[in-house]
């Protein structure tokens, strides 16, 4: 994967400007619109294209394009260095004949997120598999017993076992002196995330969204268990039933996009709804920033929602991206009634590590 996006800078400006569209909720590029907004108000402009994507597809630095918008030969020159972009993406197929971001375009931004969060794992020290979830197939290590027959020798413990003959005063191992782990069965485990994607989640925290969504994907697969998806703003946008499909996940995740207002009741349903009737872990780990607007009872209904899931088993922790205090104490009554935990991130570069930490502590 580093290769393909190292081979070439081109790659990668062209992966960014591709997974920043997604960020700001845009499918596709379109020169003549841009122009116009850019000329009516930059600011606004700006604020809805977002930094990113008018350096890397104008080639010109945001400050310098504010100071020279209103001068008529630079816009000629701006929409001509646009149009030879959009231009070179369509011919990279990386956009389709309607300017429209193609699925080899989809592709590369997934393939760069993806990358970018491999390398912040292993800086965690994470992106390995864990330990003891390599002998997940056998349970996980619990107490010390004698070793009976049909205890399997990887079971012995060694170290244990010598003490024993040195106490009772062996020169050499007896079968009786054999000490062996007990196995606990791990039983199996399914976990949804669920993402608000209302308009205020646009741009950086929605790119933290989706980063720690790949992040638990990639984790949660590894360890045997199964990760779903809810996508939800005033309307289901997305949704993945808990599968151990990754590439499936992925996908989902880099198509994101956010818009409107916040429907946490709804968001909750559509994710237990999900889940498998049958005896296992299941955990929900919510996302947002803000508090439920949709409903006649916002905050009522959604926790209603949660004490639904609770009632059928379902565990609920939210993740609450630079809440207000109204937002952090509906979110404290959530967990308590859903017995999950409540993070309150301001750092939206520790996301991710808070996600997975969520996990890990249901694991």
């Amino acid at each position: 994967m580093h290769s393909v996006l190292e081979s070439d800078k081109e790659n990668v400006d062209d992966a960014k400007l591709l997974e920043a569209s997604f960020e700001q909720g845009m499918g596709s590029f379109h020169p003549d619109i841009m122009m116009e907004k850019l000329v009516q108000n930059y600011e606004m402009a700006k604020e809805l294209t977002g930094e990113t994507i008018l350096q890397l597809l104008s080639s010109y630095e945001p400050g310098y394009i504010e100071k020279n918008i209103h001068i008529p030969e630079f816009q000629r020159e701006l929409r001509q260095s646009i149009d030879r972009k959009v231009e070179d993406l369509k011919q990279k197929g990386l956009l389709d004949k309607n300017n429209a971001i193609s699925e080899k375009g989809r592709e590369l931004a997934l393939l760069h997120l993806f990358v970018q969060e491999l390398d912040k794992l292993e800086s965690y020290g994470l992106a390995g598999e864990r330990v003891h979830k390599k002998v997940a197939v056998y349970g996980e290590k619990g107490d010390i017993k004698n070793y009976s027959k049909g205890d399997r020798y990887g079971d012995i413990d060694l170290r244990k076992s010598i003490r024993t003959a040195i106490r009772r005063g062996h020169t050499e191992l007896d079968r009786r002196d054999l000490k062996t782990v007990e196995r606990q069965s791990k039983g199996s485990m399914y976990v949804i995330y669920g993402i608000d994607a209302s308009g205020s989640m646009k741009g950086k925290k929605l790119a933290a969204a989706k980063k720690a969504g790949l992040a638990l994907a990639y984790k949660a697969l590894q360890s045997k268990d199964k990760v779903g998806l809810v996508v939800h703003e005033t309307e289901l946008k997305a949704k993945v039933i808990p599968t151990d499909n990754f590439p499936v996940l992925a996908r989902t995740i880099v198509d994101i996009s956010a818009t409107q207002q916040t429907d946490m009741k709804q968001l909750i349903e559509t994710s237990f709804d999900l889940f498998p009737d049958k005896h296992a872990t299941k955990h929900l780990i919510l996302l947002t920033d803000g508090l439920p607007t949709v409903g006649k009872d916002p905050k009522g209904e959604t926790l209603q929602a949660v004490a639904m899931a609770k009632e059928q088993g379902i565990t609920t922790s939210v993740v609450g991206l630079g809440m207000d205090k109204e937002g952090e104490e509906l979110a404290q009554k959530m967990v308590e009634m859903g017995e999950g935990k409540f993070y309150s991130v301001k750092d939206l570069d520790m996301v991710d590590a808070v996600v997975l930490e969520d996990y890990y502590s249901y694991y």
